[in-house]
């Protein structure tokens, strides 16, 4: 039953468990079962629900009104688990809205729009072991290494390519260059094999789904929902969707859900002008033409605060990544036109509402669900994103650095003689790297709409783009930071991607260069996943220290990553052009012998196989700041990780830096 208390939170913004009472849910009444709908439309004449079980007939199950709270409910005798419906809703004008129904478990398969009455109950969990371990550990010290899917283009049946490579490289696919659909989706089971395994032999820590929430246009990419509480029913059940979530538990890896709370799509049987008004919205994106949400209605508030919890409590998601975070914070975010700028109460342009949406969000699942993480899609220089409420903040475990891949990426683009003058475009996030909890991300944003893919980017003849590929990935993992990178990147593919087709996959198999890159990416996450300094501190500056920020003219960067234990300590050096060192003077904090643990360049990666195979001995010889030295081969176009093997007693002043340098390099 709908109590008092429950309209009263509901209407406040503060109901966080809507889904148990709104929506459709089986139930009996007077011994007949059936199931009851309650759905909130104010200001409307009259709603009824239709469907499969009264052959679309209006007048067949009028809902009534529970008061003056905009709710309405109705108990459909005989509707049965499956039943295809929605709601007809007489608006004020006398028009009739047909609309999937918000609260919904499971929706028609698209291109149908109907919701479907559906129960979660059923599913016998076996992550008992990891959720308890979950709660207890310390999100930022452990390592976050995430591999981003587009499960509707991971992979598919039958649409492997045809034919042969085309001159520059890429490989065309069966009815090139845009088709409708390619091959047919691999289901939620399917992936619980396929995807699971594949990602933990790969050695990613996270999967991170781009949205499963239903929504009716592929090429949306899921970002414009229509069923907030609905697994979309491309892939199966959401039974199916709680069994993959278990499979990824079951080998160790955590997943993550796109969340989009910040604007709706404006397609007929979704939230847009549910009640024939704006309800759940208050504006049309000036970007994007979808609905802005109204985070000053309480009920709007509580349908999403409900929602994220939802997805924590009901199918044991380890995070949610918040897409479009700072739309939601301005209120001109895409406005281009002074005079329809609008103000708040301050006459500021920040979104108070939205803002205090978000703290209340993610006080409330860190509260309730303190092992899921919250993480910030936001590209703006709002301050205080990953810190407590408490400190005024806003919240989130951590941050997208859009920053470090934009100047990353920047960087790596150009071509190796005029990288000398573009050098602060590598170093300069160290300046503003532990402001805020940041992760660093290669997502699917950077290798659409004509960005080209990240191969493709590197300047050269293929060699050296493989190569460079590399560099990009060392560099990324040995930054400090959580890691992201998007499918696809690990084998090199050289076309964009398309939601509508698989991955190339048949590139890793028939050829060495992607072959071995995805070797490369495979060995590259299980050195992350293996050494604590990579991610003990990895928000923190006692966690980084430079050794040599500054050598812009052989395009090389040097630097110390920390662990708790000086034993764990990393020296990594990062060549960015096709030059080869025989002899690289280098600093070290601490005498002894280093071992090289890791190279780029290694033959088995596709590299020129120059490296350290013996371990390097220090001398009592200054450089960069230390007192210590070795003199390491510097492969061309690539880097080395050094981990010390024999440590010596350190005395009083032993290996320690003539001055610290952990901040901005020299001139910056």
């Amino acid at each position: 039953m709908i109590t008092e208390d429950d309209i009263h939170l509901f209407r406040q913004g503060t109901w966080r468990r809507a889904w148990e009472k709104m929506g459709a849910h089986p139930d009996t009444v007077d011994g007949v079962a059936g199931w009851t709908l309650r759905v909130w439309a104010p200001g409307v004449r009259g709603v009824s629900a239709v469907g499969s079980f009264n052959g679309w007939d209006v007048s067949a199950h009028p809902l009534s009104p529970i008061g003056s709270s905009g709710l309405w409910e109705g108990f459909v005798a005989g509707a049965a688990e499956g039943d295809l419906y929605k709601y007809a809703i007489e608006a004020d004008d006398g028009s009739l809205l047909y609309k999937a129904d918000p609260f919904a478990f499971y929706a028609e398969r698209s291109p149908g729009t109907a919701s479907r009455l559906w129960s979660l109950s059923g599913y016998a969990w076996g992550d008992a072991v990891w959720m308890r371990e979950r709660a207890e550990r310390d999100l930022l010290a452990s390592p976050l290494n995430i591999y981003e899917v587009h499960l509707g283009s991971w992979r598919r049946h039958g649409s492997e390519p045809q034919g042969e490579p085309r001159a520059d490289g890429t490989y065309p696919g069966p009815g090139d260059p845009f088709p409708a659909q390619r091959g047919t989706y691999l289901t939620y089971l399917e992936l619980a094999e396929q995807l699971v395994a594949y990602v933990s032999d790969m050695g990613y820590t996270h999967i991170e789904l781009m949205p499963v929430t239903e929504h009716p246009f592929d090429g949306s990419w899921g970002y414009q929902v229509t069923g907030y509480y609905a697994a979309t029913s491309r892939f199966g059940t959401p039974q199916e969707l709680m069994a993959l979530i278990d499979a990824c538990h079951a080998a160790g890896i955590g997943v993550i859900l796109d969340w989009v709370p910040g604007h709706v799509c404006a397609d007929a049987h979704g939230l847009a002008n549910f009640n024939g008004h704006l309800l759940f919205e208050r504006e049309i994106h000036p970007q994007w033409g979808t609905h802005k949400v109204d985070f000053g209605r309480g009920e709007v508030v509580s349908f999403l605060l409900s929602n994220a919890l939802f997805w924590a409590e009901v199918f044991h998601v380890d995070g949610i990544r918040v897409d479009g975070v700072s739309s939601m914070l301005y209120l001109n975010f895409g406005v281009e036109d002074a005079s329809a700028k609008r103000f708040n109460r301050l006459g500021t342009e920040e979104d108070l509402e939205a803002s205090a949406f978000l703290s209340r969000t993610n006080a409330a699942m860190g509260e309730l669900y303190p092992g899921v993480m919250m993480i910030a899609e936001e590209s703006t220089a709002w301050p205080l994103v990953t810190y407590p409420p408490s400190e005024g903040g806003l919240g989130f475990h951590l941050k997208w650095d859009m920053g470090w891949m934009n100047d990353t990426l920047h960087y790596l683009q150009t071509d190796f003689p005029w990288r000398p003058g573009a050098h602060g475009l590598l170093t300069f996030s160290i300046m503003y790297a532990f402001n805020e909890n940041f992760l660093l991300p290669l997502s699917h944003d950077e290798v659409v709409n004509g960005k080209c893919s990240l191969i493709q980017r590197m300047p050269g003849d293929q060699w050296r783009q493989f190569a460079g590929l590399r560099t990009l990935a060392l560099y990324q993992m040995t930054h400090p930071g959580a890691k992201l990178t998007f499918m696809g990147d690990e084998i090199g593919q050289y076309i964009e991607w398309r939601y509508y087709e698989s991955i190339e996959w048949f590139l890793a198999d028939e050829f060495a260069p992607h072959r071995d890159h995805r070797i490369f990416c495979r060995e590259l996450n299980r050195l992350y996943a293996a050494e604590a300094a990579l991610w003990e501190r990895a928000y923190s500056p006692e966690g980084f220290s430079w050794i040599d920020p500054d050598d812009a003219g052989r395009s090389v960067v040097s630097y110390i990553r920390h662990g708790s234990r000086d034993e764990d300590d990393l020296v990594v050096v990062i060549n960015f052009t096709p030059a080869y060192y025989e002899r690289f003077p280098l600093g070290v904090p601490a005498a002894g012998s280093w071992k090289e643990i890791f190279n780029s360049d290694d033959a088995r990666f596709g590299g020129s196989g120059k490296g350290n195979p013996r371990a390097l001995r220090t001398r009592a010889t200054a450089a960069n700041g230390f007192e210590q030295m070795i003199e390491p081969v510097l492969p061309p176009l690539g880097g080395i990780v050094l981990k010390r093997t024999r440590p010596r007693k350190r005395g009083p002043a032993a290996g320690r830096r003539a001055k610290g340098r952990t901040g901005a390099p020299d001139g910056n």
